[in-house]
């Protein structure tokens, strides 16, 4: 048991001994452990002090530099405002030199204006004194001249005032006569070659077209199978196209008559396919009627495409290039209105070409001159109106606006090529063989035209001839002279303009005769 107690004591003295030891050693590692921790701590403040250092001696020299660069840009500033109020009071100095020697001058010329005024006063009261002694000796004149003359100042006056008068009216007649008549032999001259090399570019070759049309039949018969039963297939043509079918006696042919062109046209295509298909029936009819319809207004597009591509306009809008292609199928005195518009394009484009202005506007403007022709048959008001408003709605230029409006005098013209627009409106109107007129709108106008002329004093009797386009004017010698029928023709001419609406011009001719008659007995 001792020996045993022994061992257990001395294992217990072990342990506390090798605890003592081990505790000796850590303390002595965590004292290691706190040097090296102190000695790396003293080693980072050491650097971040260096650091702190070279960073202040950075921004030390970092504000010296721009310290010196401010110093040095606001000396180059202040150097630059000094040379600026150095020129300025150069400026100064020299304009104030200018006003010296420009108040030297005006002194100088104020003495001599004072000089020039008292010689002028001297002078004033010597023509003073002559006037007196002028009016005094014309007044003695006078009163001698009267007594010689028989009559006073006054009525040898207005003697003289007459007879002058009189001269000068006569010399204004004949200066205006000269006047007008060289203008006119170097305008018309001008004009002829304008409009000559601008018609010759064309070869216009369409004539007034007819309200009817006429469709061939292969035989007779076909004529029977055209009427139907009782006449039910003729009945629903005309009501599905809206024309009149003419059969008569003809041989071989019908006549389709109405003054719509495009029904008439309808109705012709769907006859030559009922034609030429040969199933005549009203469910037929109205089948072919449909399809040809649409056919014709496609083609009606189609030409007007064609007719713009021909003429190098482009840029219009779709809808007024489709109410643009209702005019194949459009007539205005019987004349076809899409080749109308067509032949006025072509004509004043070449006549802008001659003179030097804008060929393609002219052309743009005289194809939509009459577009509103379109329009007619489905909206109330003028085609002019109509055609206005249309191209003002999609957009066209101020001068096709300007050109549909003037070509019938309903605003100025405000373009050149306005002009030309109405001009060869004019010219494609009046052509030979390009309208019809009805007769007794032809009538009237040649009466109103006589009647306009015979309004004016002076006129004894006048005459339309030529189909209108001239009215020789017959006057009262005694009360028209040779120097008032100058006037008396431009007034005449003028009034024409204003109250009469006519292709081309009118020629107004005024006749003045004198004659001595007497008897031998």
């Amino acid at each position: 048991m001792s020996t045993a107690l022994l061992i257990g004591i001395a294992a217990v003295g072990s342990a506390l001994v090798g605890l003592l030891l081990g505790r000796v050693v850590e303390q002595q590692r965590l004292k290691r452990r706190k040097a090296d921790a102190n000695s790396e701590a003293a080693r980072i403040l050491r650097s971040a002090d260096q650091e702190v250092e070279r960073i202040r001696r950075a921004a030390e020299l970092s504000g010296k530099e721009e310290a010196y660069r401010a110093k040095q840009e606001w000396e180059r500033e202040e150097a630059r405002r000094r040379e600026e109020v150095e020129r300025a009071e150069g400026r100064v100095e020299e304009r104030r030199n200018a006003l010296d020697r420009k108040y030297d001058v005006l002194v100088e010329k104020a003495r001599e204006l004072e000089t020039r005024d008292r010689d002028l006063g001297g002078r004033a009261e010597q023509l003073d004194r002559r006037t007196q002694d002028v009016a005094r000796l014309e007044g003695q004149a006078r009163q001698r001249l009267e007594a010689l003359a028989g009559m006073s100042s006054e009525e040898a006056l207005n003697k003289l005032i007459q007879g002058l008068e009189h001269e000068a009216r006569a010399r204004a007649a004949n200066s205006i006569r000269e006047i007008k008549e060289t203008a006119k032999k170097e305008a018309d001259r001008e004009a002829r070659n304008i409009i000559a090399l601008a018609i010759q570019r064309i070869a216009a070759d369409h004539t007034a077209e007819s309200t009817v049309s006429v469709v061939s039949l292969p035989s007779d018969e076909m004529k029977g199978r055209i009427i139907g039963r009782e006449g039910r297939n003729i009945r629903a043509f005309e009501q599905a196209t809206g024309v009149d079918v003419i059969i008569d006696d003809t041989p071989e042919a019908v006549i389709l008559s109405a003054f719509d062109p495009v029904r008439r046209e309808t109705a012709r295509l769907a006859l030559d396919k009922l034609v030429a298909d040969g199933r005549i029936h009203p469910g037929r009819i109205e089948e072919v009627v449909a399809k040809c319809r649409k056919e014709v207004e496609e083609g009606m597009v189609q030409a007007a495409e064609e007719i713009l591509y021909q003429l190098g306009v482009h840029g219009i809008h779709p809808e007024i290039v489709k109410i643009l292609g209702r005019l194949k199928y459009r007539t205005s005195y019987g004349q076809n209105q899409l080749l109308h518009s067509k032949e006025v394009a072509i004509v004043a484009g070449n006549m802008a070409a001659e003179m030097g202005l804008d060929a393609a506007m002219a052309r743009r403007m005289a194809m939509l001159h009459d577009v509103g022709k379109g329009l007619t048959h489905e909206h109330e008001g003028t085609h002019v109106e109509l055609g206005w408003n249309l191209c003002k709605k999609y957009g066209e230029p101020d001068q096709v606006l300007n050109a549909i409006r003037a070509h019938h005098d309903e605003e100025p013209h405000r373009y050149p090529e306005t002009f030309l627009v109405t001009a060869a409106d004019a010219v494609s109107g009046a052509r030979p063989g390009a309208r019809r007129e009805m007769f007794e709108t032809y009538v009237k106008r040649l009466e109103r035209l006589e009647e306009i002329a015979n309004d004016f004093e002076g006129v004894e009797r006048c005459f339309a001839i030529q189909a209108g386009r001239e009215v020789r004017v017959m006057v009262n010698p005694e009360a028209i002279d040779d120097a008032g029928m100058t006037e008396l023709s431009d007034r005449i001419a003028r009034r024409l303009e204003e109250e009469l609406q006519y292709p081309g011009q009118i020629k107004v001719m005024v006749i003045r005769e004198t004659r001595a008659v007497d008897f031998a007995r």
